[in-house]
Order: structure tokens, then sequence, then C-alpha cells
């Protein structure tokens, strides 16, 4: 058997800086929020980019590069870049990563969702805000779909492949499955495919072991045997449906994106928590955790993009 992944979703653009001070804001504290991930036993770390000054998503390219130098200078951990960025980005902004930094790995959302956060205020009973930004930004989701219409579909992974990229393909619902096989079948992505299936968020799939079940053998007739998969989800699921993909022999994401939580009650203050959490219970398990080095390899990563090495 493979060993499992294991993948740090480090700040995403979901959660705003209101909602909990440990998360990473700055180019500093998100490096060091992923080098920490990696000596947890990360493989992978998940990253977006946001203002230093306010901790809005952002996709300044400058932002990015800082980010990706000083994790590259102080470990070799698989860098996924988003091309997801924040709420409301165009797909032409969203993709600038990929152009500008090759990232080994990007992300690659697999079809248009309804992506409501209008409601996060009122679950979490905030009712004061460090940043203007931040209220405005969950309440449009009211009104926003998070859009990735076949155009975008098709020209995302031939901008990837110019660039060296692996699509990591994320699914919010089992549609998403149908777009990646057509996708194959125009020769527009290529077998094996890495898919992350993402649950809990309001407008998509609901985390549950069943649903979880059903996309997995729904991604089983579309593609064969020629997928690796992995699982997160939001909230208070985040460990019991990494816990399920881990039973199901699949790889896992935590992080702060997906979850401020690593218990009930108790706040995450780093993603490295939700990461050693995550090993302790694999470990358990009987599983094995991959290396940078063996998540290239299970990927099909050619090259490590000037990445750290031992001695360096």
């Amino acid at each position: 058997m493979a060993k499992t992944i294991v993948t740090a979703a480090i700040t995403g653009a979901i959660h705003t800086p209101s909602m909990s001070p440990y998360l990473p804001i700055t180019p500093e504290q998100i490096a060091n929020h992923a080098v920490g991930a990696w000596e947890a036993g990360a493989a992978v770390v998940h990253i977006h980019a946001r203002d230093p000054k306010t901790g809005q998503p952002s996709s300044d390219m400058a932002v990015f590069g800082e980010i990706f130098e000083r994790i590259r200078s102080r470990c070799n951990v698989v860098i996924c870049a988003t091309t997801g960025g924040g709420l409301g980005m165009s797909p032409e902004e969203r993709v600038k990563v990929v152009k500008a930094h090759s990232p080994e790995l990007a992300s690659f959302n697999a079809g248009s969702i309804n992506f409501g956060l209008f409601d996060i205020p009122t679950r979490m009973n905030i009712t004061e805000w460090k940043h203007d930004w931040e209220l405005p930004y969950l309440e449009m989701t009211k009104d926003f779909i998070f859009s990735n219409t076949f155009k975008s579909l098709e020209a995302f992974p031939q901008l990837f492949a110019e660039h060296g990229t692996k699509p990591e393909a994320e699914v919010y619902d089992s549609g998403m499955i149908n777009n990646l096989a057509y996708l194959i079948s125009k020769g527009v992505l290529k077998k094996p495919v890495y898919v992350q299936f993402v649950l809990g968020i309001m407008g998509a799939m609901p985390p549950s072991v069943e649903n979880l079940l059903f996309l997995l053998q729904t991604a089983r007739r579309a593609f064969g045997d020629e997928f690796v998969w992995s699982v997160c989800a939001a909230g208070r699921h985040q460990m019991p449906m990494c816990t399920a993909g881990l039973l199901l022999g699949g790889n896992v994401r935590v992080g702060l994106e997906d979850s401020l939580w690593l218990e009930k009650g108790v706040p995450a203050k780093t993603s490295a928590e939700q990461v050693a959490k995550i090993v302790r219970i694999a470990t358990e398990l009987g599983k094995e955790i991959a290396t940078p080095d063996e998540a290239r390899e299970i990927l099909g990563l050619s090259e490590t993009r000037g990445a750290w090495h031992p001695g360096q």
C-alpha cells in the first residue's frame, strides 16, 4: 500500500482575522505555519496569500513569491498553490500564480457552486470586526457563485501543463467528477488524476461517510484505478472525515483553512497541531506517513522547483 500523504491548508480564503487570533496573515506567519506543518508530518502545504496589513485574501504575486521563498529556504515540503484565490476574484486573477511561480501542485476547482459564508457571523456569534472588509466579504456570498465554467476548466489544465504544474482537482460535488471525465476525454486533463474531495461547504456536498463513499465509487467508475485521492472537510467535521478517509485508504488534508478547531471547544493555534493529531490517528491505524519526496513519487511530480535539501 502507498504511504499516506498529509496536506496542510495553511490560511485559505474563508476565515477572516476576527474569527481566530491564530490565523496566519503575513508571509512570515504563513511560511512559519507551513514549516511547522512539515515538521509535524505534512508532505504538502496548500498556500493562499493575504494582504499583510488587513488579512484580506490577495492575488499579489510578490506576496506569493515571498511566502514560497521563505518556505523553500527552510524545508522540502511540496507547495500546492491555490487557483481558487479569494471569493470574488476573476479566473484570470486566480490563475496568475501558476504563470508567475510554476508551483509543483496547484488546486484546480472542478466546477461551479454556490459558496456560502454568510451564516458564519451568526454561527460564531461575532459582533465586532477587526477590519472593515470582513463582514461585507462574508455577506456578499449570499448572492455569489464560485464560477468555474467549462471555458476555465479547459484553460487551466493547459496553462498548468505549460508550467509543469500538476492539478489537484477540488471536487465539491459528484457532478464535478463528470467534468473531470469530460476533460480527460478531450485530452485536456491526463490520468492519473489527483482528486481532493472537499466536503461541508454550504452549497455543496455535506460531510458524511456515505457521501465520501459515493464520491469514491463515482470516481472509480469514471477513472478506473488511475487516480489518487484525498479528503478534507470543513469545521468540526475535519477530523472525523479525515479519519474515515484513512480507513478507506485515502490521503488527508487538515489545516486552519478548513477548520479553526483542534477539538470541541479547543481552538487550533497552528495547522501543525492538526497535522500532528491526524498523524497520530493514522499511525494508530497502521498507516505510514509519506515524506515530501515520497509524495512527489506518488503524485508523479517531476521536479522540486529548487526546493531545500538536507545540508543546504
